[in-house]
């Protein structure tokens, strides 16, 4: 299995960005689709963004499309979370998955590596 470690979370203003990052070391981390969820207090996991292998196809929850952008570096091992625009409702631990079984997803189980999460908290 691929290690996956999230950085660049944080406290930000209402409308503020953040670029989360998430290194990956181990397994050949470019064949694996890569993808970002989140999880507020009593809330379930719910999918953010998710990258293909290449980099070619991205999928974006519509709750953040058009402010959260997901990319990667196959030369550095890492993907990244473009978060601009940070509303109120997007405070959560921000959470990093690797898969090798999908092209791209919005469901948590395809995904069978995991990051310990980061913080993302928005003050008003």
């Amino acid at each position: 299995q691929v290690q996956l470690v999230e950085s660049g979370g944080g406290l930000v203003q209402a409308g503020g960005s953040l670029r989360l990052s998430c290194a990956a070391s181990g397994r050949t981390f470019s064949r694996y689709a890569m993808g970002w969820f989140r999880q507020a207090p009593g809330r379930e996991r719910e999918f953010v963004a998710s990258i293909s292998w290449s980099g070619g196809i991205t999928d974006v929850a519509d709750s953040v499309k058009g402010r959260f952008t997901i990319s990667r570096s196959i030369a550095k091992n890492t993907v990244y979370l473009q978060m601009n625009s940070l509303k109120p409702g997007d405070p959560a631990v921000y959470y990093c998955a690797a898969s090798t079984v999908v092209t791209t997803s919005r469901v948590p189980a395809d995904f069978g590596s995991w990051g310990q999460g980061t913080q993302v908290t928005v003050s008003s």
